[in-house]
């Protein structure tokens, strides 16, 4: 056995003990330390609005609880991870799914709001819904997040177009985020560093919404209604819509409200959201699986660059043995093998798989099963075809039907 080894190791993770106390003030904000990040003014402190919040006449508002809104997932425009660094391959992994589970964070602050309709986070934008909602992640380490918010609704307005950012204290990570094998992670109780952001957005959102007349208001909603039963019946509701000078969808002509293809309309939008709803417990259980080792990730990147600040603080040595500073990259080595270690314990077994390899959905309609397999996407866009190829027969002639059969 190579005791000196284990000597230098037990060194080095006494080292690394010490420089994990923080040289940082409890309440201090990390804004000084981001001086190289995009330079968007953090949200600060924010409270959401709710209905508890709004004036009777607005929180009964039937028209704005109509408004349903789906969330795709974001993009990134940062820099791949540097994958010769030790570890570093675990971590460009977390980036990856991170764009599909930060917009989860941002429907719950839309739903806690309880100022929406249905709020759902969908692989792509889905024509049933009166809201999309894109992100792209400007930045994101423990320390800061930045990210560029788009919503439109059907059609086309564009309801926010604005860049967001938070700053995270240290208080914002309490002891328990320091993983180890025997402290699991407490999910239920832990509060997101960073959700003043999302309630930033979720109160822009609703001051656009306000912003809105309720003429305009309802007639985006039926606007709605139409791109729906276009998607489903595009030669049938083709003359209801058109695209002004602007680019905006505008009402043609309704159909009447009695019109039975409207009611086959609505009961396949009733039938797609009970699916997507289902898609949306898959994104909602990617958040609660990965949760766990993007909480790790987040506190790694957080001591990462705290050691960086407190490395460029300490004054030359002009020591080679004596210099702290080569203790302190020491103790990083063994810091960074630790950490990836751990993050790869966890990430592994908790959602390497995830939106990969999904279990096959059995879908009965109409007393046929149909079988949806593959990724997210690929059962999503499948079951969108098969609602289009049951309209068509349901909407066909009779003498058609009968040739068929």
């Amino acid at each position: 056995m190579n005791y000196a080894f284990i000597v230098v190791a037990l060194v080095i993770a006494s080292l690394t003990g010490c420089a994990q106390r923080s040289t940082m003030p409890e309440d201090t904000s990390a804004a000084d330390a981001l001086a190289a990040r995009p330079t968007i003014e953090p949200v600060g402190s924010v409270s959401l609005v709710t209905a508890q919040m709004r004036a009777p006449s607005l929180a009964s508002d039937t028209l704005g609880t109509r408004v349903d809104i789906g969330i795709v997932p974001f993009t990134t425009r940062e820099n791949a991870v540097n994958k010769a660094a030790f570890g570093d391959w675990i971590f460009d992994e977390i980036k990856q799914k991170e764009t599909q589970f930060l917009p989860h964070l941002l429907s719950k602050a839309l739903i806690e709001s309880d100022l929406w309709g249905a709020v759902r986070v969908l692989p792509e934008a889905d024509p049933s819904l009166v809201i999309t909602i894109r992100g792209e992640i400007i930045s994101s380490t423990g320390l800061d997040l930045a990210v560029h918010i788009n919503a439109t609704d059907s059609s086309g307005r564009v309801w926010l177009a604005q860049d967001y950012a938070d700053v995270a204290q240290l208080s914002d990570y309490p002891e328990s985020t320091r993983f180890t094998y025997g402290n699991r992670f407490d999910g239920a109780n832990y509060v997101d560093p960073f959700h003043d952001l999302y309630k930033q957005v979720a109160n822009d959102l609703l001051a656009a919404r306000d912003g809105l007349d309720d003429g305009l208001l309802a007639e985006t909603l039926q606007i709605a209604d139409l791109v729906y039963a276009r998607d489903l019946a595009p030669e049938r509701f083709a003359r209801t819509l058109t695209e002004n000078e602007e680019g905006l969808l505008r009402l043609v002509t309704l159909p009447a409200a009695d019109d039975p293809m409207l009611a086959r309309v609505s009961d396949m939008r009733y039938r797609h959201h009970l699916f997507i709803d289902t898609v949306d417990e898959y994104y909602q259980t990617l958040y609660e699986d990965i949760q766990p080792a993007y909480v790790l990730w987040r506190r790694y990147s957080l001591d990462q660059t705290e050691e960086t600040l407190s490395r460029e603080a300490t004054p030359p040595s002009t020591t080679t043995y004596g210099d702290s500073r080569s203790f302190l990259a020491l103790s990083q080595r063994y810091d960074r093998f630790k950490w990836s270690k751990i993050y790869e314990h966890e990430f592994t077994e908790l959602a390497a798989g995830f939106n990969n390899e999904l279990a096959p959905a059995m879908l009965a309609l109409n007393g046929q099963v149909h079988g949806l397999s593959g990724t997210m996407e690929q059962q999503y866009r499948e079951w969108r075809g098969i609602l289009r190829a049951l309209f068509e027969l349901e909407t066909a002639p009779l003498s058609e039907r009968d040739l068929e059969e």
